[in-house]
């Protein structure tokens, strides 16, 4: 659990992003903002294992990953919102923009205090070791049986399945 500064500096941070005083504090909130954000993606699928790394020198630097079997479905959703991915197997690149963007999308979960927040917190961390140059790369893996799309995936797939 975060302490009185780190909980000050989060908030300080998330005015700054330019986000909303909406939060989300219940489950049912979580569950409704989900919805909400899959609504405005026709023909959205749930992937089997997703997550975001930043590219450092030609490597990437991977954030909380999410693997088969994880629960974290509301960030996936917002990671989605902000690609335009509906559903498969893909790899986007994202601007330290863009990568604010999700953050701010995602952070009226953190209100919901009964549960962890890694997506949010790690993607804040990738944001703060870039610079305004840095890329993100979002990967979306619908099926461990489909084809890696591209060397950001197979690298995502090598991390994923490594644990």
């Amino acid at each position: 659990m975060d302490g009185p500064l780190e909980a000050e500096q989060s908030a300080t941070m998330t005015r700054s992003l330019g986000e909303t005083d909406e939060v989300w504090t219940t489950d049912e909130d979580l569950t409704a903002a989900r919805l909400r954000f899959a609504e405005g993606l026709p023909g959205y699928e749930l992937p089997v294992a997703y997550g975001v790394g930043r590219l450092d020198d030609g490597e990437l630097v991977f954030g909380h990953v999410n693997r088969p079997g994880g629960h974290h479905l509301l960030p996936a959703v917002v990671l989605a919102s902000v690609c335009r991915h509906p559903s498969g197997t893909a790899t986007y690149v994202l601007s330290p923009d863009q990568m604010a963007d999700a953050v701010a999308r995602l952070a009226p979960a953190e209100a919901a205090t009964h549960w962890d927040h890694p997506n949010l917190w790690s993607w804040r961390t990738l944001i703060e070791g870039g610079s305004s140059d840095s890329k993100f790369v979002v990967i979306f893996v619908q099926s461990l049986d489909d084809p890696a799309v591209d060397e950001h995936d197979v690298r995502f797939r090598e991390f994923v399945l490594a644990e």
